[in-house]
C-alpha cells in the first residue's frame, strides 16, 4: 500500500482508478458533439440544439449541466431581459478540442467502411433516435 506522501500514477485500465469515471464522461457521444460545436467559440442552448441533431433539450440540458460541474463548460448569464446565456469551453474543455475534432473527422472519413464492414456481416448502423 503507498504511503499518504506518494501517489500512484493514475492508471485508466484499474477499476479503483477515477481516470475510468473521466473517460466514460469524454466518451459520451453527447459530451463530445457538445465540446465539438463549442470549440469554435460560445453558444446558446438553442443554438447548440439546432447544430446537434437527434438531441433533445433534456439531455442537451442535462450534459451541459454536468460538463459545467466537472468544469468543461462555463455558463454566462447576460443581464438583461429576456436573460441571455452562452455556454464556452473552459481552458480544459478546449484541450479536448484537438482529440474530439480528429475523432469526429474519423468517425466521418470511415463510415463507408464501416457500413460495408457491417453490410458484410448482415448488419447495419442503427438508426438515430429522434
Amino acid at each position: 500500500m503507498p504511503s499518504a506522501t506518494t501517489q500512484e500514477r493514475p492508471d485508466v485500465l484499474k477499476a479503483e482508478c477515477g481516470s475510468q469515471q473521466v473517460l466514460e464522461l469524454i466518451a459520451n457521444k453527447w459530451t463530445a458533439l457538445v465540446i465539438y460545436c463549442l470549440g469554435p467559440g460560445p453558444l446558446r442552448h438553442s443554438e447548440l440544439r439546432r447544430r446537434i441533431g437527434g438531441i433533445s433539450q433534456k439531455m442537451l440540458t442535462q450534459t451541459l449541466r454536468n460538463l459545467e460541474r466537472n468544469g468543461l463548460v462555463t455558463r454566462r448569464v447576460y443581464p438583461v431581459v429576456p436573460p441571455r446565456v452562452e455556454y464556452s469551453l473552459t481552458p480544459l474543455g478546449r484541450t479536448l478540442c484537438e482529440p474530439l475534432k480528429a475523432i469526429c473527422r474519423w468517425s466521418e472519413q470511415h463510415l463507408p467502411e464501416l457500413q460495408a464492414a457491417r453490410a458484410r456481416n448482415g448488419q447495419r448502423l442503427a438508426p438515430r433516435a429522434s
